[in-house]
């Protein structure tokens, strides 16, 4: 009976609409479990004054991590261009490929942490020696899991995603329960790693059938060339965002006063319930739109419908939170020191959703290999962190952080829209 309803829903709603709906259940479902930790575990245990490190230090072990990060969505097309042909030979040639390119990344790694992160401490107001190695274990797994997640997402597995998306909240509850009591930022990391180290592990299992053939010839010359060049390209993009990531979250560190980043810590987790349905949305969407680009089909339909269920999902979530944002920050620990930043959370809503529009649109065009849009997206990605370190010391409160990470965001957006708009009116020029 349940196997009969199911069949007929998938048939109504299509695959798409089908896969993106197994992957926001299951995702949604650990995030209950998320939630508990972003917004009560982790305040509990670490102090207003180290709360607004968090986040630059996530950024840090995001650019440490950056090379290998770039590695996996280099290889993200062929992986969906192989799995699409049952080419697991040289599947499994590619993916060694990638192994041990994270492993030379992460000696290159372990050599620029070794020399920047107690410079990086010092400037965040920092002092835990064992951190270091800690961000390079939960930078190297988070890295890493993509590129197995990757060869689950091109042979369309969603079904054994959700089944680790949602085995894999409960294993980083349970690191941090164990660490956090007696060292609290370094057990904040210990359950960073966690998870991404059992979605590994739980890949390849996934995995086993398809990668028990034998491995097949895929390095060449030519292939060689052909990824070199799709990595510098990637490379930029990664780096440019990664630096406008990291100077944001540094100069909300340094300019504003402890419990003002501290409260802005606390309103992102609130804020990022908008991405919840988005994030599965943008995840399906890569091999859908890569086979669209190969089919010759138009992807802007499905991104506008995607558009539409993002806003629709955010909108209402943007009030609740602007009618009851005061007492929920208030009942979270030291929520008196949180609550007079309610006003926040409905704003940061409003950017969570116009970055999750953004990266529907980057998300479709380099499942397409198409990156002409760097042109103009990568200028305005890099002036944005110059142009914050040139205005830091005007900078002295939340608010105006804030106008400049919504202007930031509005000029994107409007990019990424006037965008398709003007590739529609060029393609029925040409019709």
């Amino acid at each position: 009976m349940v196997k009969t309803l199911a069949a007929r829903l998938h048939s109504r709603l299509g695959d798409f609409w089908w896969y993106a709906m197994l992957m926001f259940l299951a995702s949604r479902a650990a995030d209950c479990l998320n939630a508990f930790i972003g917004i009560w575990l982790v305040p509990k245990y670490i102090e207003p004054a180290d709360l607004g490190a968090v986040m630059p230090l996530l950024n840090f072990a995001a650019i440490i991590a950056m090379p290998i990060g770039v590695f996996a969505s280099t290889f993200r097309n062929e992986l969906t261009t192989l799995a699409t042909e049952r080419k697991y030979g040289e599947m499994k040639s590619l993916m060694r490929g990638v192994f041990i390119a994270a492993a030379i990344c992460l000696v290159l790694a372990i050599i620029a942490c070794r020399l920047l992160f107690p410079i990086f401490l010092e400037k965040i107001r920092i002092v835990e020696g064992s951190l270091g190695m800690l961000i390079l274990a939960t930078s190297f797994t988070g890295a890493v899991a993509p590129v197995y997640q990757n060869a689950l997402q091109a042979l369309k597995k969603f079904k054994s995603m959700s089944v680790i998306n949602l085995l894999g909240a409960p294993i980083r509850f349970a690191a941090m329960l164990l660490a956090m009591p007696f060292r609290p930022l370094s057990g904040y990391f210990v359950g960073q790693a966690a998870t991404p180290a059992f979605n590994i592990a739980a890949s390849l299992l996934s995995l086993r059938k398809e990668l028990a053939v034998k491995a097949k010839p895929y390095w060449h010359r030519a292939t060689a060339i052909r990824f070199s060049r799709l990595f510098v390209l990637l490379a930029v993009g990664s780096l440019a965002g990664g630096l406008a990531s990291l100077s944001e979250a540094t100069v909300l560190r340094q300019q504003l006063p402890a419990v003002e980043s501290a409260g802005y810590y606390m309103v992102t987790r609130f804020s990022e319930i908008s991405g919840f349905l988005a994030a599965s949305l943008v995840f399906t969407l890569f091999p859908f739109a890569a086979e669209m680009n190969a089919k010759g089909s138009d992807p802007r339909p499905l991104i506008f419908k995607i558009y539409a269920a993002i806003v629709a999902f955010s909108a209402p979530l943007a009030l609740l939170f602007w009618l009851f944002g005061k007492p929920i920050l208030a009942a979270m620990p030291h929520g008196a020191e949180y609550s007079n930043y309610w006003w926040a959370i409905p704003w940061m809503v409003g950017m969570s959703t116009m970055g999750n529009m953004i990266s529907t649109f980057t998300t479709a065009e380099i499942a397409a290999n198409k990156f002409k849009y760097y042109l103009w997206f990568i200028p305005i990605t890099l002036a944005y962190p110059a142009a914050l370190m040139l205005a830091a010391d005007g900078i002295s409160s939340l608010t105006d952080m804030l106008r400049w990470m919504t202007a930031f965001n509005v000029i994107r957006l409007l990019g990424c829209i006037l965008a398709m708009l003007l590739a529609r009116r060029g393609a029925s020029q040409a019709a």
